[in-house]
């Protein structure tokens, strides 16, 4: 895939007034969300999960990508078709989720780095074989007494650069997930601060691996106090904190940013990004790639029975325009009593 397909990727991964969904689980995180329902998380059980999400009707007015795990990338949909064929019928993007999870820094209590790089080229000519367009690899960042350290910001920033490049070789749009941990009691200062130094430190490593920014995207954290924290900052408070780290760290070329809503919930992480869009115009689009803050209403109604099915379409597709508003700045509180 030639620069000029890259960027055509990566720009209608940001189309305006769409976003990603993240349904790239892990098998310990949609057992996690399984067993909050109640159910056990089984191959049939999770094909049900994602064929529900998937075939809601009309969600690629709202969705231009999906996010993958590895085996939803090889399942059929209860029709018979391939996930990643039944989107793209949709005109949405099938992604892939290819890091393999962090592991502790030797030497460096609290911090970790993610492993996957071992083999990801073979991988990633399997994963465009099976219709994935672009692919995801997540950094974990604790803010915590003395982390992260440089050594921790440089060895996530260098493994995401590294992936970034595997991609961009491959044919595939690397999302790009420097992701700064909601848990902890620290001001939003401090996260302001960390949040500037982990993108500072990646795009540095972005740069001396050749990455052709304009064939990226950014899926960043978004500026927030520590959820233990007892003064939890306002919408507009953390919009303004964001928006500032950005513009301070990210170059014009990139051409867009997908926040993750990191443990933020529904509608939280839709007030969040519907306030940025009104600090506009921004060098970037801004939008949204969402895990939890798009599908735990949609989980919650669905509990594992077909009968629910179609009441669990409609949260979800809900939450889905809620957020495509918000992706243009038109979001109100109002707009949720239409659910």
């Amino acid at each position: 895939m030639s620069k000029e397909e890259l960027e055509k990727v990566a720009r209608a991964m940001v189309a305006k007034g769409k976003g990603i969904l993240a349904a790239d689980e892990s098998m310990g995180t949609i057992k996690r969300r399984f067993d909050s329902i109640n159910i056990e998380s089984n191959e049939t059980n999770r094909q049900a999960y994602r064929d529900m999400l998937f075939t809601t009707p009309g969600i690629e007015e709202s969705i231009s990508g999906v996010i993958l795990f590895d085996e939803t990338l090889r399942t059929k949909a209860k029709n018979g078709t391939a996930f990643p064929q039944l989107l793209a019928k949709k005109g949405i993007l099938p992604g892939i989720k290819v890091d393999k999870g962090p592991v502790d820094i030797p030497s460096f209590p609290g911090e970790v780095v993610t492993e996957g790089l071992d083999g990801l080229r073979v991988r990633l000519k399997e994963y465009k074989e099976l219709g994935a367009k672009f692919a995801k690899w997540r950094a974990v960042i604790a803010i915590g007494d003395g982390i992260p350290t440089y050594t921790c910001l440089k060895a996530n920033g260098h493994a995401l650069a590294r992936y970034a490049a595997l991609c961009q070789e491959a044919g595939i749009v690397p999302i790009v997930e420097p992701e700064v941990l909601l848990d902890g009691n620290h001001s939003i200062e401090r996260c302001q601060d960390v949040s500037e130094d982990t993108l500072r430190i990646t795009f540095a490593q972005l740069a001396e691996q050749r990455i052709h920014m304009e064939g990226m995207v950014l899926k960043p954290s978004m500026v927030v106090s520590g959820k233990d924290n007892p003064r939890q900052a306002g919408v507009e408070e953390v919009a303004e904190r964001t928006i500032r780290v950005l513009k301070h760290t990210v170059p014009a070329a990139v051409p867009g940013i997908a926040f993750l809503s990191g443990g933020q919930s529904a509608v939280s992480a839709t007030e969040h990004l519907n306030a940025m869009q009104k600090l506009g115009p921004l060098p970037w689009e801004v939008t949204f790639s969402y895990a939890r803050a798009l599908q735990d209403p949609a989980i919650k109604a669905w509990k594992g029975q077909d009968a629910n099915v179609s009441a669990a379409q409609r949260i979800f597709y809900h939450r889905a325009k809620m957020n495509s508003a918000a992706r243009n700045g038109s979001y109100s509180k109002e707009m949720e009593a239409a659910a």
